[in-house]
């Protein structure tokens, strides 16, 4: 029972990471209609960021508080993350209001691949730590229920802590904010939104900044455990089976979908890997995914698109 526990609350904290990272490609969705897949480039600059400006800063303004400098390491990655999203919005979305969503979906693609070379020339490309402080030490709970007690990593425990407070707030943002309702309402028609006085540009900056500042603290805290290298950006592709069992439309979906993947992983790769051989965490969620995509397209909480003809 203490093995299952084990595996069930480690599924439980990586089910969380993929939410946050999954959350990055919802926000987008639900204010353009279009998949992201620049959020994986996203992550890893902003990765590149916290990691390279908690050791400059010091140098630079002369202090040797690591607490400062991630602190101000994170206020200044946060603004570039920013900038990015004002400059994306400038430079390209504007150019493509109420066009077809395969142009927004190509340049997704595009602000991927130009991200992954500008954070290449700006910060390098050598392998990069990021150390906020995050106990690693592991911590035994249940000791009087159990012989030896449930083994559980402080480092995950407070990732997912973390990971489940944002998840929260924009969930809050979304349901109970005049912004939020403006973002639902960009995403259901562009013009019919301008129409009624949304601007546009406008609600693209902000939600791009959020899915910035998201991508930030997903980037911190993978960056911690398993440090930066220019890999970090296909752990985007961990996620994506996360939005499609939740649904692209859904921040609650994020969350739900995230621990159903997590926990998936963990438990079939513990109880069937001894039966079917190892890799099972590697493939699982894209079979599972693969399941949704024949019976249920829109995922569990998604909206279901249905045409007039």
């Amino acid at each position: 029972m203490s093995y299952f526990l084990e595996t069930l609350f480690g599924g439980l904290m990586s089910g969380m990471m993929y939410a946050l990272i999954g959350l990055g490609f919802v926000l987008i969705f639900k204010a353009s209609g279009v998949f992201n897949f620049a959020q994986g480039a996203m992550v890893l600059v902003a990765a590149l960021s916290m990691a390279r400006f908690s050791a400059w800063l010091p140098q630079w303004l002369g202090f040797e508080s690591m607490l400062l400098a991630n602190i101000l390491a994170f206020i200044v990655s946060a603004i570039l993350m920013i900038l990015f999203a004002i400059a994306i919005e400038r430079l390209v979305l504007r150019h493509l209001v109420n066009q077809e969503a395969t142009a927004l979906l190509m340049a997704t693609l595009g602000i991927s691949y130009f991200l992954d070379g500008f954070g290449q020339t700006l910060f390098g490309s050598a392998m990069y730590t990021i150390d906020v402080g995050m106990p690693k030490d592991p911590l035994f709970v249940m000791e009087n229920v159990f012989e030896g007690g449930i083994l559980l990593s402080l480092e995950d425990l407070t990732a997912a802590v973390i990971a489940a407070a944002l998840v929260a707030t924009l969930a809050l943002f979304f349901q109970f904010t005049p912004t939020g309702r403006a973002l639902r309402a960009v995403a259901d028609d562009h013009q019919a939104a301008q129409s009624i006085g949304i601007p546009l540009n406008r609600i693209w900056v902000i939600v791009w900044a959020v899915a910035g500042v998201v991508a930030l603290v997903a980037g911190i805290i993978w960056g911690s455990k398993f440090g930066v290298s220019f890999t970090l950006s296909t752990a985007a592709l961990r996620a994506l089976p996360v939005v499609i069992l939740g649904g692209l439309t859904s921040v609650p979906g994020a969350i739900i979908g995230g621990l159903i993947i997590g926990v998936g992983e963990k438990l079939s790769e513990a109880y069937l890997g001894p039966f079917l051989g190892g890799g099972i965490e590697n493939w699982f969620a894209y079979v599972l995914a693969l399941v949704f995509l024949l019976f249920r397209p829109q995922g569990l909480f998604g909206e279901k698109i249905i045409d007039r003809v």
